[in-house]
């Protein structure tokens, strides 16, 4: 842990690689997160803060007012969890076979209460393959989009991306979101197929096969924070 203070701003974490700039980042409990490259002198790394301590304090004010219900999870009965933009209420059960399953609330077996973020990370990965594969496959046979598979990762700051040999990779986190934002998230990589940049024509194929699609990219920069356990 690296901490300094200087003009009331709290650098958490200094992070020195090989790289040539200098970035910042606001986690999602309002940390700031310095990356810069091993040479770099403290009044640069400064004058970067300095120069952004508008951004860093609206991100840290937006932080704390945030929905309450974004917090950790704490696996009780009554706690909402989001499936396809839905809160679902979790209730502990005795003697149910599976370890997780949804029938108008979420039901956890109290056996795997010890293990219940495993447990869901699961449930939601399975439901995460199923429904985004189905929506793939919808709109590239609308398109006449080529790709290789669909892979679900477990990454925690990239919805998807695209890779170089075509395949497809999402986020089982985006099954928590409202299908028309999945829906975005994958057109937005199909068309990534053919246009490797966020250039104007990327944009405005992207809005052919969803024009609406501004109003979902909004949602998720705005909520993204909840897709979480």
């Amino acid at each position: 842990m690296y901490t300094e203070n200087k003009a009331d701003i709290l650098i958490d974490e200094l992070i020195k690689t090989r790289r040539k700039t200098i970035s910042l980042q606001i986690t999602d409990e309002g940390k700031l997160i310095v990356r810069a490259p091993v040479n770099a002198s403290d009044e640069a790394i400064w004058n970067t803060i300095l120069k952004h301590r508008d951004w860093i304090e609206r991100k840290r004010k937006e932080i704390l007012s945030r929905d309450p219900k974004a917090s950790k999870k704490e696996f009780v009965n009554g706690e909402g969890f989001l499936y396809l933009g839905k809160y679902y209420k979790l209730r502990i059960v005795e003697g149910q076979k599976e370890p997780l399953k949804l029938d108008n609330e979420f039901l956890l077996s109290k056996e795997y209460l010890p293990i219940a973020k495993e447990v869901f990370v699961n449930w939601y990965r399975e439901k995460a393959y199923e429904k985004i594969t189905e929506r793939v496959e919808w709109y590239a046979k609308i398109r006449g989009f080529d790709y290789n598979k669909v892979n679900i990762t477990n990454a925690q700051k990239r919805w998807a991306s695209c890779s170089h040999k075509r395949n497809l990779n999402f986020s089982w986190r985006l099954i928590m979101a409202p299908l028309p934002v999945i829906d975005y998230v994958v057109v937005h990589e199909l068309v990534h197929l053919e246009e490797k940049n966020h250039s104007k024509t990327f944009w405005n194929k992207v809005k052919m096969l969803m024009p609406n699609y501004e109003k979902h990219k909004e949602w998720l920069k705005k909520n993204g924070h909840l897709l979480r356990l």
